[in-house]
């Protein structure tokens, strides 16, 4: 069973890629599958497969289903196609289009293919990861998330931090003595 091994780079910086490794026999839907995990977005928007050459231009359409638009041929649906009866050439290139709306682009490169397999793996699989991939809904997500694994990793309390910083040792009280502090400083101020 030949494993092959796909480069899927981001369209708008080649420096952010994942290498995935799947077999053959494996289909287009799996494919898919493991390039969303693999740069972390959710499965909710429609997606595509287009079979490409060399100088990046699209061919043969491979969907997640079959859309509400005019189409040159009748597209393959992913979850019939095995991904080996659509390599044609040893170094095979696709386009990955994800959510029409945002309109996400991911060049889709066969790099290797290997007789053996690795019975360490579950494929498809995620073998290397290059840089920090783009969120998918913005910044704000990533925020979020980093944030709370932050707070929790570092033991932060936003509560206790929103006025300043608290001493070691201090507990919740010690936002109340600041601003018990700070009124009292204020007054010292007006007398002058």
């Amino acid at each position: 069973m030949a494993i092959l091994k796909f480069r899927i780079y981001w369209e708008e910086d080649e420096s952010i890629y994942r290498d995935i490794v799947i077999k053959h026999m494996q289909t287009f839907f799996d494919l898919h599958a493991a390039i969303l995990k693999s740069y972390e977005f959710d499965n909710k928007h429609a997606a595509t497969f287009y079979k490409s050459n060399d100088a990046w231009l699209r061919g043969r359409e491979i969907t997640l289903e079959k859309y509400d638009k005019e189409y040159k041929a009748d597209p393959l649906i992913m979850n019939e196609v095995n991904i080996g009866s659509q390599i044609a050439d040893p170094n095979q290139k696709f386009i990955y289009q994800y959510d029409f709306n945002k309109n996400w682009q991911f060049m889709v490169e066969l790099i290797n293919v290997d007789k053996e397999e690795n019975k360490k793996l579950e494929y498809p699989s995620c073998v290397r990861v290059e840089g920090i991939g783009p969120s998918q809904y913005g910044t704000q997500g990533i925020i979020d998330s980093r944030l709370a694994e932050m707070e929790e990793k570092y033991d932060l309390q936003p509560d206790a931090m929103k006025d300043g910083y608290g001493q070691e040792g201090d507990d919740d009280d010690s936002v109340e003595e600041t601003d018990e502090s700070d009124e009292s400083m204020t007054d010292e101020l007006n007398e002058f």
